[in-house]
């Protein structure tokens, strides 16, 4: 099934319980709207994305399309001339999705302050062929980090990109996921994000009732839905989410700390130069772990 995709960057960043009180552990995630190719080889949008990536230690980057996979190569070769002192490296999920319209998720992250303990590629189909899996148009990418340098040695990170006529089942569905991710590894400190299209014309006030990661009050949705997660000045919406599970990682988030990040504002950019690069009018979130 191929779904429409708005051109938006949202940025999220989060901050980890830094056991040196002077530094964070910023977490963010980023919608690079048909991130190939293309892009890879635009200097201008690079130079972009460049500034925006350098402000996350670790990043989940959704929507990328080179079936070549030299993209990425070539975004993260560049981010770590861009900050030669904090090199990044990446994991990254299965081309995903209906058909022939495919994406991966990518993690990248500075190897000098994480390590990936494991990663898992949520099912596509599952033994007698029962319809669980099926919801997802994306299935989401799992990977549980260590972090040395924080109170909380080990989280986990669930990411994933919603179809947007079928937002609702599949922000439900999540919570499906994080039970077996909870089962599989034995872990209460999780942290779901990416454009979940959870806002605007996606969602409605009836369906949230029946979504659980809303109704179960284990899980803290950190950017509220009257937040804008785009850039474009013509909407005004809470696509993109942050949703953490766990004592010990709501009590690490510093307050405040996750908030969209607006590069256009932020880099002085016009409306002209952000379509032009469609470097995703989402926002970025971004985290600040203690």
């Amino acid at each position: 099934i191929f779904c429409k995709m708005r051109t938006a960057v949202l940025l999220f960043v989060v901050g980890l319980c830094a056991l040196n009180v002077t530094s964070s552990l910023k977490i963010c995630a980023f919608n690079i709207q048909s991130f190939g190719e293309s892009k890879s080889n635009n200097k201008k949008v690079m130079g972009i994305l460049l500034k925006i990536l350098s402000r996350c230690d670790l990043c989940l980057i959704q929507e990328v399309r080179d079936s070549k996979g030299e993209a990425i190569q070539t975004l993260v070769k560049e981010l770590n001339r861009f900050h030669k002192s904090n090199p990044y490296s990446y994991v990254e999920s299965e081309r995903l999705g209906r058909k022939t319209y495919k994406e991966q998720y990518v993690y990248i992250y500075r190897n000098n302050m994480l390590k990936v303990k494991e990663h898992y590629q949520y099912p596509k189909e599952e033994g007698d062929g029962s319809n669980e899996t099926e919801v997802f148009s994306r299935e989401p990418f799992i990977v549980r980090f260590h972090s040395p340098t924080t109170l909380i040695k080990d989280f986990v990170l669930i990411g994933q990109h919603t179809c947007p006529r079928n937002a609702m089942k599949e922000i439900d569905q999540l919570y499906t996921v994080f039970k077996r991710i909870h089962k599989k590894w034995k872990t209460d400190n999780v942290m779901i994000l990416g454009d979940l299209n959870a806002g605007c014309s996606y969602v409605t006030i009836k369906g949230w009732r029946a979504v659980r990661l809303r109704s179960d009050p284990k899980f803290h949705w950190l950017i509220g839905d009257k937040q804008d997660t785009t850039v474009r000045q013509k909407t005004h919406c809470a696509y993109d989410r942050i949703i953490i599970h766990g004592h010990e990682i709501i009590s690490c988030i510093v307050p405040g700390s996750a908030q969209p990040f607006n590069f256009k504002e932020d880099f002085h950019l016009t409306e002209e130069e952000v379509n032009m690069s469609k470097s995703i009018p989402f926002f970025s979130s971004l985290i600040y772990w203690h």
